[in-house]
């Protein structure tokens, strides 16, 4: 699950709600926390050349944002109060095409600091042990000391069931594992350049990638 924050709901003009994305149990080849790193030539320009983090992953498809694409917007009234939270550059990044009128709060967290007695984490959805959906509509005075960097994007990527595996299979799509610091890094223009030369990926990525680009260029 991930929280949405929309523009232009209610008095304030925010409105929040959820998108659940399936259940895990199934088998899958992709899991929440990974990067997908483009392949090129992408054809669709919203994933060209781009590094998306994927946040949840199940029976019901993918949902993840693009972490290399900071725009010049900085945060509207009344989100602009988590401006002090952001990790610079301190700007609104484009999470993908669906629902552009959405906001997703990535936040790197200490989960003990916000749970209830019975360990329910207040305000916030785990990604993974250290990272979060935040739910912006809450005042950031609540996670002061519990959430130590955000970034914020506009709009989500997302696939049908099936859809993402096809495209991996086609060898669209390079799966490696993320670390904080690609979500949250200072040069995240520099992220699809870094990640397509890591030590992360193995000679048999970097085979089907070069194959498929050339299968493309036929």
């Amino acid at each position: 699950m991930i929280l949405l924050l929309d523009r232009g709901g209610r008095e304030r003009g925010f409105d929040v709600h959820t998108v659940v994305v399936g259940s895990r149990s199934a088998p899958i080849s992709v899991t929440s926390g990974q990067l997908l790193v483009a392949t090129p030539p992408l054809e669709d320009p919203n994933f060209d050349r781009t590094v998306v983090y994927v946040i949840d992953h199940g029976d019901d498809g993918t949902v993840g944002v693009v972490v290399n694409r900071p725009t010049d917007d900085s945060l509207d009234d009344p989100i602009d109060r988590w401006t002090e939270f952001m990790a610079e550059p301190a700007v609104l990044f484009e999470g993908g095409p669906v629902e552009r009128n959405a906001l997703i709060g990535l936040g790197h967290v200490d989960a003990h600091d916000t749970a209830d007695p019975d360990g329910t984490e207040i305000g916030w959805t785990s990604v993974t042990r250290d990272l979060a959906s935040i739910d912006l509509s809450l005042d950031p005075a609540l996670f002061a000391g519990a959430v130590h960097r955000l970034r914020v994007f506009r709009g989500y990527s997302g696939w049908s069931p099936g859809q993402l595996e096809m495209e991996i299979e086609e060898g669209a799509w390079i799966v490696v594992d993320a670390t904080l610091d690609d979500v949250f890094t200072s040069e995240p223009t520099e992220l699809w350049r870094s990640d397509r030369k890591s030590t992360r990926l193995n000679s048999s990525h970097l085979v089907i990638s070069y194959a498929v680009f050339c299968l493309k260029k036929k």
